[in-house]
């Protein structure tokens, strides 16, 4: 948002873009073509259009589609639409709202958002029903409360700063939105939680189980900072496949090894890697620095939340699990599921 005008550029991939209007993938080869785009350029608008809205004290604003153009992140095709409003100014109540998927309940759309007005900036995580995004525009550089607004005691004079800065008047707090996000990456990523769970299928003391999980949060909380800080950056498809990789190798020990002592050690050089797969979400958002560590803090409170709350379930019923004679031959099956799974992940992220 500036002076002149307000532009939001909203992306979103092509597949799910293909999902929403499966009329404007022509040849039906589930790939959005530049002739797909310009053909089927008024439907690809109006859904748009349509499922974003723009409020300026509460009266819907006006968008002027600017651009359409394909983008390619990692290994995953977006369409990045650039659209116009008018501008904004102090004192301007802005509500965004986001009613894509908003009636799948089973959907896992997340809608990162990052705001910038007069060289200040903030961030929202738009997920499950919460699909509104409130700030006020104020030149009062203080914090404000989520319903009321500092006013000036009779008789002094109020300074006003040079530049003004959004504040969040969202119903979820920004930290909790992040917190929340981390919390549905960890239970939608199936590859993180299908190793954990591998990691934990064989006997172990409890003292060892204990070095697994916290070598396992170490590395991965070290890699997820370093590459949102922007530190470290491997190619995306090295980093799933190796995530495949992981799960793989910790199966085959599982079901070969007759003595296991030291995982934590293995667990942990793993760990560094899933940290990368955890912080690709993240990197989507440019957050600035300012708030990156709030952001990053919470997200991975929020991984490791979910964790410790899984691990803290299987473990009372892996440890009954191992007390039966059938301890070892369900080991051995689980396992082997657990190696075709993250074989086939393996093979479909190494050639896909």
């Amino acid at each position: 948002m500036d002076e002149k005008k307000t532009e939001l550029v909203f992306t979103l991939d092509t597949l799910s873009l293909i999902e929403l209007l499966p009329q404007i993938d022509l040849n039906k080869n589930w790939v959005l073509e530049k002739s797909e785009i310009e053909k089927e350029r008024h439907h690809i608008e109006e859904l748009i259009t349509e499922g974003l809205t723009l409020d300026k004290d509460n009266t819907e604003q006006t968008p002027k589609v600017e651009t359409m153009k394909l983008v390619k992140k990692e290994n995953k095709e977006f369409l990045s639409t650039t659209m116009t409003f008018p501008a904004f100014s102090a004192g301007n109540t802005i509500i965004y709202n986001d009613g894509f998927y908003f009636n799948d309940t089973g959907t896992n759309y997340v809608d990162l958002i990052s705001a910038s007005y007069m060289g200040q900036s903030s961030e929202a995580v738009l997920q499950g029903k919460e699909r509104t995004w409130t700030i006020l525009l104020t030149e009062v550089q203080q914090e404000q409360g989520q319903d009321q607004t500092t006013q000036p005691e009779p008789g002094t004079e109020q300074p006003q700063p040079k530049a003004a800065q959004p504040v969040e008047q969202t119903s979820t707090s920004s930290w909790f939105s992040f917190f929340k996000l981390g919390m549905l990456h960890i239970i939608t990523g199936y590859d993180h939680l299908l190793f954990l769970f591998a990691l934990l299928l064989r006997k172990q003391t409890l003292k060892q189980y204990i070095s697994i999980v916290t070598s396992f949060t170490l590395a991965h909380s070290i890699t997820l900072s370093l590459a949102v800080l922007g530190w470290i950056t491997l190619p995306s498809r090295f980093v799933e496949a190796t995530i495949a990789f992981s799960i793989c190798y910790v199966a085959l020990e599982n079901i070969f090894r007759k003595e296991i002592r030291h995982r934590w050690s293995i667990t942990f050089l793993f760990g560094l890697i899933h940290g990368l797969g955890f912080a690709s979400i993240l990197k989507e958002m440019e957050i600035a620095k300012s708030h990156l560590a709030v952001a990053l803090i919470n997200f991975n409170l929020g991984i490791e939340a979910v964790q410790l709350a899984i691990v803290l379930l299987l473990l009372p019923l892996l440890t009954y699990l191992f007390k039966l004679k059938i301890s070892r031959r369900f080991i051995q099956i689980g396992s082997l599921i657990i190696f075709i799974l993250g074989a086939i992940w393996l093979v479909e992220r190494i050639f896909s």
